[in-house]
């Protein structure tokens, strides 16, 4: 082993066995640090469960129709563009025809149970085909809606975050009172923040006349192209064809950028006041040490061994500061439910923080970084401090 490398191997075990005698300054840093990641790996993981809620919903052997060039709540499709689509050949087969639900989304406005304050709903309205489109739908309370009646069925994810949207329970929106006779699972998808109802219904009672969507589901994801192919060159038709997994991962593209940018500038921020916090307490350490320091100077010791072994220290405590921000956030919120606006759609989505190893593992290599931050302007100073100086100082 070069001497360098024995010189600070031996300077930061005598430095790490030294810090119980140093709790309290180095408690400081490490609560710090930890506050830092929490918040970091809390923001992140609010993108990171919003993004697995949209791509839920995502099935590569589904596709999604819209008028060229809009959102699903701007396009508009008429009924006889909606004919020709479900008579396009690579749609699998029903019961009663082809697998196709052209479908109506309208938004209300509904109290959440967490603030009270109103937010936007999705209201959408899906043919009887729209179960069978979407086959990880199921319905685990009630019955599914009859067509033709002001039914609605909720998602799971919508009745625990929304008030009064109970089985059982009416509401008022548009020109119709709808009685709410279900609740449906979907998986985790974005659809259970939804309501669905009978889409021929819902179209007098907002005075639509046409559709926004129509979602197929194909022979095969093969298929996809060649369908896609047939419906874009259709000159009856202005269209833009999807794929469902592609379209609802690029929803939870825009808010899963917002969301990580505001997580890294909050952390950036606090980060700076932890950097302070972990300068404070390495300098009081050096300042502690210093008898100890100008000894191994004055024993030959080079100042490359005395920075490794500050800067050594910094991390460590940064990596138990980072741990325990990790375990805080794991344990509190992986799993919390809450919702945030998809800026897609303007609606909102309800979803679950998802705090996973990745977020946690980028957790702690922030707060390395912020102990190296933090340790290299003492570890510097350690190095540089004159032997003599320091030894008449004592």
């Amino acid at each position: 082993m070069p001497r360098w490398m024995s010189q600070a191997v031996a300077v930061t075990l005598v430095n790490l066995r030294s810090l119980p005698q140093r709790l309290s300054a180095s408690a400081v840093a490490i609560v710090g640090i930890a506050g830092v990641v929490v918040v970091l790996v809390s923001v992140l993981s609010i993108a990171q469960g919003f993004r697995a809620t949209l791509q839920a919903g995502g099935d590569p052997q589904t596709a999604i129709v819209m008028s060229s060039g809009s959102e699903e709540m701007a396009s508009h499709l008429s009924r006889e563009s909606v004919e020709i689509v479900k008579d396009t050949p690579g749609i699998l087969g029903g019961e009663h025809g082809p697998l196709a639900s052209a479908e109506l989304f309208v938004i209300v406005n509904h109290p959440k149970k967490s603030t009270g304050t109103t937010a936007n709903v999705p209201l959408r309205g899906i043919e009887p085909s729209g179960f069978s489109v979407r086959r990880q739908a199921r319905i685990v309370e009630g019955r599914l809606f009859e067509p033709g009646r002001n039914e609605i069925v909720v998602g799971s994810a919508a009745a625990r975050q929304f008030q009064a949207l109970e089985l059982g329970r009416s509401v008022k929106w548009g020109a119709n009172e709808w009685t709410i006779v279900g609740i449906f699972d979907a998986g985790g998808a974005i659809w259970e923040s939804e309501l669905w109802c009978d889409v021929t219904v819902l179209q007098p009672a907002y005075r639509r006349s046409a559709f926004n969507s129509v979602h197929l589901r194909l022979v095969s994801p093969e298929t996809f192209t060649a369908l896609k192919d047939t419906l874009t060159r259709d000159p009856r038709l202005d269209v833009a064809v999807f794929r469902e997994s592609d379209y609802y991962a690029e929803q939870s593209t825009a808010t899963a950028r917002l969301i990580t940018t505001l997580g890294f500038s909050i952390a950036s921020l606090m980060g700076a006041g932890a950097v302070f916090g972990a300068v404070n307490t390495m300098y009081t350490a050096v300042a502690a040490r210093t008898r100890e320091i100008a000894t191994l100077r004055a024993l030959g010791f080079a100042g490359g061994p005395i920075v490794l072994s500050v800067l050594t220290e910094s991390v460590v405590l940064a990596i138990v500061g980072g741990l325990l921000g990790g375990s805080v956030a794991w344990t509190f919120l992986d799993g919390h439910q809450t919702t945030t606006l998809n800026w897609q759609s303007y609606t909102q989505v309800a979803f679950a923080f998802a705090v996973t190893p990745d977020l946690l593992v980028e957790g702690v290599f922030y707060a390395i970084a912020m102990g190296l931050v933090g340790g290299l302007l003492p570890a510097v100073h350690a190095a540089r401090m004159p032997v003599a100086a320091a030894l008449r100082g004592l």
